[in-house]
């Protein structure tokens, strides 16, 4: 069973960085795409940066600027290096990936940006 372990999230002032890791149990170039997800209390869930096959990235206009998808393909793991972090931004974060059509997704990790 494929399985994505996020880790990084927690609590930090307006302004300030975060980086967070999902670390897959299989290569990640068995996915047709990776990356992230959010959800605030009361919203649906919506996509934060994502790779897909090909390396192509996909970025919200939210976070366009500020935040920075990246993987280490050796540690199957992808990051999403948060900084200029904001109040909207404080939402649980998923990581996802798709394989073979079918969406995996992690546990989840809150980060929580205080103004």
């Amino acid at each position: 069973q494929v399985q994505l372990v996020e880790s990084g999230g927690g609590l930090v002032q307006a302004g300030g960085s975060l980086r967070l890791s999902c670390a897959a149990s299989v290569s990640i170039f068995s996915f047709n795409a990776m990356g992230w997800y959010r959800q605030a209390p009361g919203n649906q869930r919506e996509l934060v940066a994502t790779f897909t096959r090909g390396s192509s990235t996909n970025y919200a206009d939210s976070v366009k600027g500020r935040f920075t998808i990246s993987r280490d393909n050796a540690k199957n793991t992808v990051y999403l290096q948060m900084n200029s972090l904001k109040s909207e931004d404080t939402a649980v974060y998923y990581c996802n990936a798709n394989l073979r059509d079918v969406a995996i997704w992690g546990q989840g990790t809150q980060v929580t940006v205080s103004s």
